[in-house]
C-alpha cells in the first residue's frame, strides 16, 4: 500500500499547483480544490505530494553543495551547465541552480498548512489534544522550513513566500511584481477556527521581502516551537511498516533541523539542546541508544547506510524506487558504466582523505622534549570500511580495481616506489561510488540521507569545540574539548560511559590508541604516505589553537563520513563565518584548481557574497 501511495503521490502533487484545477485536462480528471480533502486518505496522498516535490530537490541540493566544495569536480564528460558551476561561473538559466523547486515545494506546504488550519483548527490549538492532523501539520511546518533553510545556503537571500501564496502561478506573479503585490482574498481564521468568527478581507497588500540567512533562521526557530505540537504521522500503525518514521518528517529530525539552524547561527547551547535527544536517544527494545554509533554500522556494515533503511542511523531519509517510478539522476551523474553520463568524480583531496588516514600505529611520546619522540609503528594506510569500494572506486576498463590492488598502491607510495605505482594505476578513473552499491545500471533510485546519525554525532562534536557552558553546576563555564574527541573517537560521552558506543572513528577501527585523535600541548604531524613524523605543533596554553585544531579535525571527518551528500561547502561557509576568515573557504575550494585558475578561485571566493548563486 505504501508503494501504491508513493505512486500516486505525483498525481495528488499536481494539486497543490494550483488554486482551480489539479490534474491535466487531457486526462478527463479534473478535481476541484473543494472536492479535496474529503477524507483522512486524501490528506495523506497530498502529504506524500510534498514529499515528491522534496524528492525533486536531490540532485540540485548535492551538485551545489558538492561540486562548489573540494570533494567533487567535473570530468571530460561534464555538460556546460555543471563545468559553469565548478567555475563558479553560473547564469540564471543554468537547470542546476534555480530555486523555482523550492518556491513550488514552499507554494505546496503553504496550501496544505492553510488548509488544516481552516478544516481542522485544533493544529493551532496548544492546549488540544494530539491529533493526527497535528503531526501531518508538524510535517508541513518541517518541510517549508527546510525549503528556507536549504535555499538560504544556496542563495543567500531568499524570497518570504506569504502563506497566502499557495500556487507557482502566484508565487511567480508575487516575484515579478513590484515592491507589493495585491492578493485577490485573504481569510485570518481566529484561533477557535469557526467560520462565522473569521475576518475576511477582499485584497490584501503583500511587500516583497527578502530574507538572509540571519532572518530565515530567526524566523523558524520562534516560528517551529510555538506552532508545532508534535511531527510525524505515525503511518506504521496501519501498514506494520517501520521505515515510514524515517521518511516523512518525524520528532527527530525536527529536532536536527532546529539543531542545524542554531548551529548555523552560532547559538551552541541552544543547537545542542537540540542535539542531546538525538544522542541520548535510549531503545527500550534493544537496551541501546537508537541513534548511538555502536557495532550495529560498525566496520563492513557501514556501507548498509546506502543500501537501505535503517532505523539507527537514519533519521531522515527520501526514498527512491525505481520500480514505482521514483528515480533521481545521481547514479548516472556519477557512475561510468554506460549509458551513465560519468560527469562528477572526486577530488584528488577527497580521495586522499580516505587513502591516508592510518591504523594500527605506535608513537613513543616524549613529553618533556617532543624532538625525541619517534614512531614504534608506522601501521597501515587506508579507510577501507568508509572509502575504497563504498564512497569512490577505481576503474580500469569498466571494471573495479579489487582492494588487493588498491592497498598494493597504497604500499608502493608508502615505499616510495612511484614507477610501480603509476604503472598499476595507468589509465585508471575514480568515480563517486556511494549512489551505486548494489545498483544495476538502470536503477538510478539509490535513497537520500537528509540527518543521519554519523553526521548529527558530528555537529555536536564541533559544538563541543567551543562551547562555553557549566557542565556540572558548579557556576564555572569552560570549554570541553575531550567530549568533542570522545565522539570522534570512541563514544564515551556519556557519563557513565556506555562501552557499547565505538564514536566516528572508533566504528571504523580508527578510534583507540594512537589511531585517534589527540589534543596535547605537543600536536605530531606526519607524512601523509609515509606515515613518518616530520615535526609537531606546539600548542602549550593555547586554547584557540587547540580548539581550531580539533574544528579542522572535525571538517575533515565530516569529509570521510559525509562525502558527496551535499554538505561539503556549506560546511566550508559555517566555519569560515564562525573564524571571520574567507580564506578557510577559498584556499580550500581553490586548492581543487591549478595555476592561474587556482589564484582566480580564491580572490573570487575572499569575497563572501560570491558563495551564493544569484537569484537574478
Amino acid at each position: 500500500m505504501r508503494k501504491l501511495q508513493l505512486f500516486l503521490l505525483v498525481v495528488f502533487a499536481v494539486s497543490l499547483a494550483s488554486c482551480e484545477e489539479f490534474f491535466n485536462p487531457e486526462q478527463d480528471l479534473i478535481i476541484k480544490q473543494d472536492d479535496l480533502y474529503k477524507n483522512w486518505n486524501e490528506y495523506r496522498s497530498v502529504e506524500m505530494g510534498l514529499y515528491a516535490l522534496q524528492q525533486k530537490l536531490v540532485e540540485q541540493i548535492v551538485i551545489l553543495g558538492e561540486l562548489r566544495g573540494d570533494l567533487m569536480e567535473v570530468t571530460s564528460f561534464a555538460d556546460r551547465e555543471l563545468v559553469d558551476i565548478y567555475n563558479f561561473n553560473v547564469s540564471t538559466q543554468n537547470k542546476y541552480t534555480s530555486p523555482n523547486g523550492f518556491y513550488e515545494l514552499i507554494a505546496a506546504c503553504n496550501n496544505l498548512a492553510r488548509k488544516l488550519e481552516h478544516d481542522h483548527p485544533e493544529v493551532l490549538e496548544s492546549i488540544a489534544g494530539i491529533t493526527s492532523y497535528d503531526r501531518l501539520y508538524g510535517e508541513v511546518l518541517c518541510m517549508r522550513a527546510w525549503a528556507y533553510f536549504s535555499a538560504v545556503k544556496i542563495y543567500g537571500r531568499i524570497p518570504y513566500i506569504w502563506p497566502s501564496l499557495t500556487s507557482t502561478q502566484e508565487i511567480t506573479d508575487y516575484l515579478n511584481s513590484p515592491q507589493t503585490f495585491y492578493d485577490v482574498e485573504d481569510i485570518i481564521y481566529n484561533k477557535d477556527g469557526h467560520n462565522n468568527d473569521t475576518i475576511s478581507t477582499d485584497t490584501i497588500v503583500l511587500h516583497k521581502i527578502h530574507l538572509d540567512m540571519g532572518m530565515v533562521i530567526d524566523t523558524f526557530t520562534a516560528q517551529l516551537p510555538e506552532r508545532i505540537k508534535a511531527v510525524g504521522v505515525i503511518h506504521n500503525l496501519e501498514n506494520e511498516d517501520a521505515s515510514w518514521d524515517i521518511t516523512i518528517w518525524n520528532q527527530n529530525a525536527y529536532r536536527c533541523l532546529m539543531g542545524e539552524m542554531h548551529l548555523f547561527n552560532s547559538n551552541l547551547s541552544a543547537a545542542y539542546g537540540y542535539f542531546y535527544p538525538i544522542l541520548f536517544n535510549f531503545d527500550s527494545e534493544t537496551s541501546s541508544i537508537q541513534f548511538g554509533l555502536d557495532n550495529k554500522f560498525a566496520n563492513n556494515n557501514w556501507s548498509n547506510i546506502y543500501t537501505g533503511l535503517e532505523p539507527y542511523e537514519h533519521i531522515l531519509s527520501l526514498e527512491f524506487n525505481k520500480s514505482f517510478q521514483q528515480q533521481n539522476d545521481l547514479q548516472k551523474l556519477f557512475s561510468a558504466v554506460a549509458p551513465n553520463l560519468y560527469m562528477l568524480k572526486p577530488t584528488k583531496f577527497a580521495v586522499e582523505n580516505w587513502e591516508t588516514i592510518w591504523r594500527e600505529t605506535d608513537i613513543v611520546k616524549n613529553v618533556t622534549d617532543p624532538e625525541l619522540t619517534y614512531m614504534l609503528e608506522l601501521g597501515i594506510p587506508g579507510d577501507f570500511y568508509r572509502g575504497y569500494g563504498v564512497s569512490y572506486s577505481y576503474i580500469w576498463g569498466g571494471q573495479p580495481l579489487s582492494r588487493e590492488e588498491v592497498e598494493l598502491m597504497l604500499t608502493y607510495k608508502r615505499l616510495g616506489n612511484y614507477r610501480d605505482m603509476e604503472n598499476l594505476m595507468d589509465g585508471v578513473d575514480t568515480v563517486v561510488y556511494k549512489y551505486t552499491i548494489d545498483k544495476e545500471v538502470f536503477d538510478h533510485d539509490a535513497n537520500y540521507n537528509i540527518y543521519r546519525a554519523g553526521g548529527i554525532h558530528l555537529y555536536v562534536a564541533e559544538i563541543y569545540a567551543y562551547w562555553l557552558h557549566d557542565q556540572y553546576n558548579s557556576g564555572l563555564y569552560n570549554t570541553n574539548l575531550n567530549m568533542g574527541l570522545n565522539i570522534l573517537n570512541t563514544g564515551s560521552y556519556r557519563n557513565p560511559p556506555d562501552i557499547s558506543q565505538l564514536g566516528v572513528r572508533g566504528r571504523v577501527g580508527f578510534g583507540s590508541g594512537d589511531d585517534k585523535i589527540y589534543i596535547e600541548n605537543h600536536i605530531y604531524t606526519h607524512d601523509p604516505y609515509t606515515n613518518e613524523l616530520i615535526g609537531y605543533l606546539d600548542y602549550s596554553n593555547n586554547l584557540p589553537a587547540k580548539q581550531a585544531y580539533l574544528e579542522d579535525q572535525i571538517l575533515t571527518e565530516r569529509a570521510r563520513e559525509l562525502a558527496f551528500e551535499g554538505n561539503r561547502f556549506y560546511d566550508l561557509m559555517r566555519v569560515a563565518k564562525r573564524r571571520g576568515d574567507n580564506s578557510y573557504l577559498a584556499d580550500k575550494v581553490a586548492a581543487k584548481f591549478t595555476g592561474a585558475k587556482a589564484e582566480q578561485i580564491r580572490a573570487y571566493l575572499m569575497v563572501e557574497e560570491n558563495w551564493y548563486i544569484p537569484l537574478d
